[in-house]
């Protein structure tokens, strides 16, 4: 089976102040699987944002190409959805207007009571039923941060994009819909890509964890297998024989080994198609050469 999302060889570069070009990332190579949540970790500046906007379609490569379902993403599309840092609602409608807005571009001939019908459905998932005529100005952060989810999942995308969006909320909101992300991702089989700097986030959500080097002109370093099994939950997931191992193993990556690979520099790369996976269990940390870009032999 072909993987629902495959990165080839892509890199960006941007014009440099004294000519020539600045380059953000190079030699990226990557799969998604359908079904499976990836996350992206590294330090501001190695194009975490940037690859997410590719892939949404909201920018273009400067070398690669990226494949949906084995053809090439050349622009935006209903088949992807994307949830920013900020919400991005539209002030004047409501929550159930903002979630028909978005249902309506993806099946514009549907009925009015199949939309009604439809919304309904999201609205419930995210748990907004008592503020659904509420406009954006009347609601918390998180509230903002639940419609974006339920706008998205209603469209029902192929692949479901995330831009760090609980990064701006408090502690217990973002916790609490990260665990409310897990669990719809869980109920509707939805493959979703996150791009993130919380190290806890990735490990709760993630059943891998791509490791970027620094930028400029990062790499993908290696990728993790989170050895903890779905469903994942914040009160016991500690327990896990192995959450300290991925946990220290991403930590002592983003503190001191993303820092020096980057100055090693390109001479030092591993076979970029490649990159190493790493897998954690009883027997320590194994190092795995993925000898193909889906990563599960």
């Amino acid at each position: 089976m072909s993987a629902l999302i495959r990165v080839e060889g892509l890199a960006k570069s941007y014009p440099a102040a004294g000519g020539g070009a600045a380059r953000v990332f190079s030699e990226l190579w990557f799969t998604v699987e359908a079904g499976e949540f990836v996350c992206l970790v590294g330090h501001s500046g190695c194009g975490k944002t940037t690859v997410l906007n590719i892939l949404a379609g909201l920018d273009e490569p400067s070398e690669g190409v990226v494949m949906l379902a084995e053809r090439e993403i050349a622009g935006p599309s209903l088949d992807r959805a994307v949830i920013f840092q900020n919400h991005a609602l539209l002030p004047w409608l409501s929550v159930r207007g903002n979630i028909a807005f978005a249902v309506r571009s993806r099946w514009p001939a549907m009925s009015r009571s199949d939309e009604r019908e439809h919304c309904d459905r999201f609205i419930r998932m995210v748990g907004l039923e008592e503020g659904e005529a509420k406009r954006p100005a009347q609601l918390s952060g998180g509230m903002k941060q639940r419609v974006g989810i339920a706008r998205a999942l209603a469209i029902e995308p192929r692949i479901l994009l995330m831009d760090e969006p609980f990064s701006a909320l408090d502690a217990l909101t973002r916790g609490n819909l990260q665990e409310e992300v897990a669990r719809l991702c869980a109920a509707t089989a939805q493959t979703a890509f996150m791009i993130t700097h919380d190290v806890d986030e990735a490990i709760l959500l993630a059943d891998r964890i791509i490791l970027m080097t620094n930028g400029p002109d990062a790499r993908i370093a290696e990728i993790a297998v989170n050895p903890v099994p779905r469903p994942r939950a914040r009160h016991d997931i500690h327990r896990h024989p192995d959450y300290y191992a991925i946990r220290n193993h991403i930590v002592e990556f983003l503190l001191q080994r993303s820092r020096q690979l980057a100055m090693l520099g390109r001479e030092a790369d591993r076979d970029a198609r490649n990159p190493p996976l790493i897998r954690f269990g009883a027997g320590g940390t194994t190092s795995v050469p993925l000898g193909n870009r889906r990563g599960y032999a």
